[in-house]
């Protein structure tokens, strides 16, 4: 089992910026990439970035450019740096640890709101 707790939701204004943090434990030998996903309410969950183990990358289309996901290795954690944020990046943001090329465990979610 591989536990993840999300912080750094908030409230921000369009065009700032926010960062996000996601602390994996447990079993995190068997994770082969981590990353974010979101749900915009009455919507589907869409993958937002993932970074495997060797570091490679992977956005939305909608968030390239404005969205940077990183990982701390030595303290197991997953970031996710989001600038330029825009209101249709109102969601609820979800960390994800995956296995066998998907998402295998998440998070319980974190809110970020983009108002003015």
């Amino acid at each position: 089992q591989v536990q993840l707790v999300e912080s750094g939701g908030d409230l921000v204004q369009p065009g700032g910026s926010l960062s996000l943090s996601c602390a994996a434990s447990g079993s995190i030998f068997s994770i082969t990439a981590m990353g974010w996903h979101r749900q915009i309410p009455g919507k589907q969950r869409e993958l937002v970035a993932t970074i495997n183990n060797n570091s490679s990358t992977n956005y939305a289309d909608s968030v390239k450019g404005r969205f940077t996901i990183s990982r701390d290795n030595a303290k197991n954690t997953v970031y996710l740096q989001m600038n330029s944020l825009k209101p249709e990046d109102t969601a609820v943001y979800y960390c994800t640890a995956w296995r066998y090329g998907s998402p295998y465990y998440w998070g319980q979610g974190t809110q970020v709101t983009v108002s003015a």
